[in-house]
């Protein structure tokens, strides 16, 4: 809290160059003896502060000296360099301005905005599985700079099928899922998501982006993903399930998991999406200890085909 207090102090010299510990108490509610300790603790630490005494005295920053870290607390500024530690997936352009900003510091935050960033290790693998190093698409920081600034780009693209294309497009907004980076545009045939690693070319124009009114990249983004959502398990069965199991399908089915109200056995109605009716039923087989599926009935006659075969084959 003290160290929030500081800064809060700090920056309120940079924009008035003078404040009393009255004004100091009044703004940050603590008690002007408090106010007088803290600033006290200002100079003490090495921060350029000092007194002017008598009437129309106060507290001043020896030179006018700035530390332009505008509006942010010392817990924000901790969490801001966080982003800059070896953990972070952000670009090495971001983590070397947060570096910099480091140094902007007054010596008494910046160690704690030094150890932020260094305090925390991700391993976003998953136990047991391939370490895989995923470097950024060859065309980010293109697309990146003509969504800055609003300029239409010549783009070749290369679908899943392999065939190369080129079109104009209005770059909307850059979105990064998983591993995988997406280009949102507008273009002649509509609203369209790039998957950046499939862009062959990406040649910036001077012509403006057309961006329509009141566009929100992250709604966008939501519909476009539920929309994929949709198109992946566009087959949704009926099911119940022993309500001890239903933290065992959440793990095992995720989002393609709609939980209901209970049947008239106790046991609960869920909804399972997925890609079709055989892969369903095979994913199911296995959570047969809790579920039963109730339809369709061809995902009703896959497991018992796949019960008949394991019976065959184990017993």
């Amino acid at each position: 809290m003290r160290t929030d207090r500081l800064v809060a102090i700090l920056l309120m010299l940079q924009r008035r160059e003078q404040v009393t510990a009255a004004e100091v108490a009044r703004e940050l509610e603590i008690s002007e003896r408090t106010a007088r300790r803290d600033l006290d603790a200002l100079a003490m630490a090495g921060v350029p502060v000092y007194s002017l005494q008598g009437r129309g005295g106060g507290w001043r920053l020896v030179g006018g000296a700035r530390t332009d870290l505008s509006g942010l607390t010392a817990s924000e500024a901790r969490a801001l360099f966080l982003v800059a530690g070896p953990a972070s997936a952000a670009t090495p352009a971001v983590k070397a301005a947060l570096r910099k900003l480091v140094q902007a510091l007054p010596e008494p935050f910046r160690v704690q905005a030094e150890a932020a960033a260094s305090s925390l290790v991700m391993d976003p693998q998953r136990w047991g599985s391939t370490r895989i190093e995923h470097r950024p698409p060859r065309f980010l920081d293109e697309l990146q700079d003509a969504v800055i600034r609003g300029v239409q780009v010549r783009l070749g693209y290369v679908d899943g099928n392999g065939a190369e294309t080129e079109r104009t497009v209005h770059p909307l907004g850059i979105v990064a899922k998983g591993p995988s980076w997406y280009l949102v545009s507008d273009t002649e045939a509509g609203r369209r998501t790039f998957r950046i690693d499939r862009v062959s070319s990406a040649d910036p124009t001077d012509d403006p982006v057309h961006r329509p009114e009141g566009f929100d990249l992250a709604e966008s983004w939501r519909e476009i993903a539920d929309e994929v959502d949709r198109k992946r398990t566009p087959l949704q069965i009926q099911a119940v399930c022993a309500p001890h199991g239903i933290g065992v399908l959440r793990m095992a089915l995720g989002a393609r998991l709609q939980v209901g109200g209970s049947a008239t056995d106790g046991r609960i109605e869920v909804v399972i999406r997925g890609h079709n009716e055989y892969m369903l039923a095979g994913e199911l087989a296995g959570l047969v200890e809790w579920v039963e599926v109730t339809g369709p009935p061809g995902v009703r006659d896959h497991l018992a085909s796949i019960g008949n075969a394991l019976v065959e084959r184990y017993a």
